[in-house]
């Protein structure tokens, strides 16, 4: 009988322990949605990603939505794809509703196996160049580019953001 209830109490320390670990290691929530995104803060928004875009001589289409995913702001650069209009839009709409940097998305599918499942998630972009706009420690909106490779998009996007502060 010593056994048996020195078995019990060993399974039921470990079990203890992994439920412990296994709460230690949650990622913290997303942040939560914010009042919108107003005018000024878009245009601060929106002139930081275009400099950073036109000092690179980089045409590239640039969309900032507000809290709840609608178009404040759109600009195309002269030089810029067609395309990437649909392309800014769908990555700053994946930024604000699924409260991420699209570059999170393209670095869980680069990582293939199981994580190609977010390819057939709808409104999640898996390219870097969308990322959500904070204010307060709250999402007030999102920018999203489009136009160069996605790193180059990542990088006027992050400049549109760091204007914002």
């Amino acid at each position: 009988m010593t056994r048996k209830r020195l078995l019990s109490f060993a399974i039921g320390v470990a079990l203890t322990l992994t439920a412990g670990l296994a709460a230690a290691q949650a990622p913290p929530p997303p942040p939560a949605y914010g009042p919108p995104i107003t005018l000024e803060q878009a245009k601060k928004v929106m002139a930081g990603a275009e400099a950073e875009s036109k000092k690179n001589s980089w045409g590239m289409v640039i969309i900032i939505l507000d809290s709840g995913g609608h178009m404040v702001m759109m600009q195309r650069l002269d030089g810029s794809p067609l395309g990437s209009i649909e392309v800014a839009r769908d990555k700053a709409w994946s930024a604000v509703a699924f409260r991420r940097p699209t570059k999170a998305f393209e670095d869980a599918v680069s990582q293939g196996g199981a994580n190609l499942r977010l390819l057939r998630l709808t409104g999640a972009s898996p390219i870097e160049g969308g990322i959500p706009l904070m204010a307060d420690g709250k999402i007030i909106g999102s920018i999203g580019v489009s136009g160069g490779t996605a790193p180059q998009d990542g990088q006027v996007a992050k400049a549109g953001v760091d204007a914002l502060k």
